[in-house]
């Protein structure tokens, strides 16, 4: 029985997710706040908060096209079902995070960024709190000279788990806004002004 429900965790369950999320996208109306300036460089790192997850794959889509993408995802249990539902939506994972697998993550976002891969990271995942910012988007830009942009989600109609990060779901027919910031480099900034500045970005446009 736990095989099965093993195999159904990690080979279904994506698969519906992601059609699921390809439903209520398609579905909704959707605008775009993208920044002024075209992004030209060569990779970025790309944050968002935890509960804004879901529908993140498409802001990457509209923003930087075909580029190649990576998530740092964790390796818990749940982490490999996000990871295979955002493979099906065109994001591949580094596995590991702050609390699990953190060190080989990072090592695998900087070797991705230099070799030309922008990475989706979520500043509170996996464990929150939520909208904190922990060590590793500052030590990823810094180190590889790499700017961040920022992205959120405001939906209209939605379903919000009671979870540590507010996980919130659109509901189809939605209203969904995606905002898209200017690139932003952190390397004049120590560790703390950093992260308050990471923090700031990411609360302009946060839902509640």
């Amino acid at each position: 029985m736990k095989r099965l429900l093993r195999y159904l965790q990690i080979s279904v369950l994506p698969f519906i997710l992601q059609l699921f999320i390809r439903f209520i996208y398609l579905s909704s109306k959707k605008t775009y706040h993208l920044p002024n300036k075209e992004l030209k460089d060569k990779s970025y790192l790309i944050a968002f908060w935890h509960g804004e997850l879901i529908m993140q794959p498409f802001s990457f889509k509209k923003i930087r096209g075909n580029q190649k993408v990576s998530g740092m995802i964790s390796e818990h249990r749940d982490g490999e079902t996000i990871a295979r539902t955002m493979e099906y939506l065109g994001i591949d994972s580094l596995r590991g995070s702050s609390t699990r697998g953190g060190i080989k993550a990072l090592i695998g976002a900087i070797k991705a960024i230099k070799s030309g891969i922008d990475i989706a990271i979520t500043p509170d995942g996996p464990k929150g709190p939520r909208h904190s910012v922990a060590d590793g988007i500052v030590l990823i830009a810094q180190k590889t000279n790499t700017k961040i942009i920022f992205v959120n989600v405001k939906v209209d109609k939605y379903w919000q788990f009671n979870s540590w990060d507010k996980f919130v779901i659109p509901k189809p027919f939605s209203k969904i806004d995606f905002y898209i910031s200017e690139a932003y480099s952190l390397n004049s900034m120590k560790n703390e002004e950093a992260k308050t500045f990471v923090k700031e970005k990411l609360l302009i446009n946060v839902m509640k």
